[in-house]
């Protein structure tokens, strides 16, 4: 059952555009990599597709709606309650622990801090970084860092996940790491993920890898 897509959308910065009538379709619980050369257009697409950018022309569904055609709050709370994002480098909040970081998301969705903290203490523990929960962001090295951010996309239990370029700041082996737990916790739960990667080994975890190249849609591999 499809549950995202995208219908020849078109993106520009100025007179330059990234995306030139880019069309794909993406299946609930499918795992797809969006892969491409630097400037290709990788993260212009999934942030058209997670609602952070409109595109200038063309059209973005999400389980029957049409994202483009929401206003900047509906887009915001699509984005709070419905997905969850990771990006290359963390972005959390540098003065709160691990578990607070985690549980922000269901806080500002209304929910009481005892049982945000108690859901974002299960998610840390479903991504290996339940022993860091105290610890503040200055105390973590990269790795645990994406594991946390990780648990923090999955805690209210999104229906899709976009990573952009997960593992981009890691080594190998953390981002090995971070990779298998954020598939394999997403799959746990049913979740539809989109990852941007200019990485083989990234890719190598999706089911479906799409590729990119001057803004256009260059082909598709069933991983």
């Amino acid at each position: 059952m499809t549950l995202l897509e995208a219908h020849r959308i078109e993106k520009a910065f100025g007179r330059t555009y990234a995306l030139r009538g880019v069309s794909l379709a993406i299946e609930r619980g499918e795992t797809v990599a969006i892969t491409g050369p630097s400037g290709s257009g990788k993260s212009t697409l999934l942030h058209c597709l997670s609602g952070i950018m409109r595109p200038e022309t063309g059209e973005v569904h999400y389980a029957g709606r049409r994202v483009d055609g929401l206003d900047e709050a509906a887009r915001t709370r699509l984005r709070r309650e419905e997905f969850g994002i990771v990006f290359q480098f963390d972005r959390l909040v540098p003065e709160l622990t691990a578990v607070e970081n985690v549980a922000l998301p269901l806080l500002f969705s209304g929910r009481g801090r005892a049982e945000a903290t108690t859901v974002a203490r299960d998610r840390l523990e479903e991504v290996a970084a339940l022993d860091v929960a105290d610890a503040r962001p200055a105390e973590l090295s990269g790795g645990q860092l994406q594991r946390v951010a990780v648990a923090r996309a999955l805690v209210t239990g999104p229906k899709v996940i976009f990573a952009d370029e997960p593992t981009g700041a890691l080594d190998s082996v953390a981002g090995e790491r971070v990779l298998s737990l954020l598939v394999a916790a997403a799959r746990t739960n049913g979740a539809t993920v989109v990852i941007v990667t200019h990485d083989n080994q990234v890719a190598a975890h999706a089911d479906r890898e799409i590729v990119l190249r001057d803004g256009v849609l260059a082909g598709e591999v069933v991983v």
